[in-house]
C-alpha cells in the first residue's frame, strides 16, 4: 500500500490544526493541569476538615456532659 499525495495532505493538515495556532494544545493542557493540581487541593481541604472535626470532643445529643 503506498502513501499518495492525498494521505500526506490529510496528515499535514491534522499535524497544523493539532500543534499549529499559538499552542492550542500546550494551553489547554497547562490548563488540565490547573484542574488537576485544584481537585487535590480540594481533596487535601476536605481531608484536614474531616481531621479537625474528628479531633473535637463529642458533645451528645441532649445536651448533658
Amino acid at each position: 500500500m503506498a502513501v499518495g499525495p492525498w494521505q500526506i495532505l490529510i496528515v499535514v493538515v491534522l499535524a497544523v490544526l493539532l500543534f499549529g495556532g499559538g499552542g492550542k494544545i500546550s494551553s489547554l493542557m497547562g490548563d488540565f493541569a490547573k484542574g488537576i493540581k485544584a481537585f487535590r487541593k480540594g481533596l487535601q481541604d476536605e481531608d484536614k476538615s474531616l481531621e479537625d472535626k474528628s479531633d473535637k470532643p463529642a458533645e451528645s445529643k441532649d445536651g448533658a456532659h
